[in-house]
């Protein structure tokens, strides 16, 4: 369990410290051409689009293009692979985090927000998996008994923490709470509603993303700075 600004986050080198299936996660990481970062990738897409319930080992298996046995052998159950799913990208998350914080330092309120948007915004557009696993954990309780979830509101409070708007994980506002949630929750919409949504606006993939990012400051930057000003 990795501490950012007081703040625990699960990621790939605690996953990697704690479970059994250590040794095939850091393999994995380690060697992008394997088989089992094969059937990592493969199961990181099938989650995303489908959820932890709706995806099979036989689904993950037939997109890899192997035997279910043999992702047996490399993984185990399918909670395990889930596991170091989730693990990995948490491990990403943490890393735009502190992304935000590096380029954040020493500019105004709306700045940081703005990079905040952009940092985010580009990573979940490259890793819309991610988005739709996140929402898949609000909405999906049938889920809630696998052991490792998306933890949201440690998320919020390192945004939090990485924006400038608290020193310390119990010092963040009710107020920056909700803020936080909003851009958010915004950003994870326009993410993982793509499909509903850029038809509407009859636009290509990337001027959607770029109107989602200008929409969303647009939005929210008069929103946050209006108490500074």
């Amino acid at each position: 369990m990795e501490s950012y600004g007081g703040t625990s986050v699960m990621d790939a080198s605690a996953f990697k410290e704690n479970s059994p299936m250590a040794s095939r996660l850091e393999k994995a990481l380690q060697n992008p051409d394997s088989t089992k970062a094969r059937i990592l990738n493969a199961a990181r897409r099938l989650f995303g689009a489908n959820g932890y319930s709706d995806t099979t080992t036989r689904m993950i298996a037939a997109e890899v293009g192997i035997d279910v046995s043999t992702l047996h052998y490399h993984w185990g159950e399918k909670q395990d692979l889930y596991e170091g799913v989730l693990a990995a990208i948490n491990d990403e998350i943490l890393l735009k985090f502190r992304e935000v914080e590096r380029r954040c330092t020493g500019v105004d309120l709306g700045r940081r927000l703005e990079i905040a948007i952009d940092i985010m915004c580009d990573f979940l557009f490259t890793h819309p998996e991610v988005a739709n696993l996140i929402l898949f954990g609000y909405f999906r309780k049938a889920d809630r008994d696998v052991v490792l979830d998306v933890n949201v509101a440690q998320y919020i409070s390192s945004i939090a923490i990485a924006m400038g708007l608290a020193d310390r994980p119990d010092r963040v506002s009710v107020h920056a709470k909700a803020r936080i949630l909003a851009v958010w929750n915004a950003v994870l919409n326009f993410i993982s509603g793509e499909t509903f949504f850029r038809p509407m606006m009859d636009i290509d993939r990337p001027r959607y993303r770029e109107v989602v990012k200008a929409t969303l400051k647009f939005i929210l930057v008069p929103a946050f700075t209006a108490e500074e000003s």
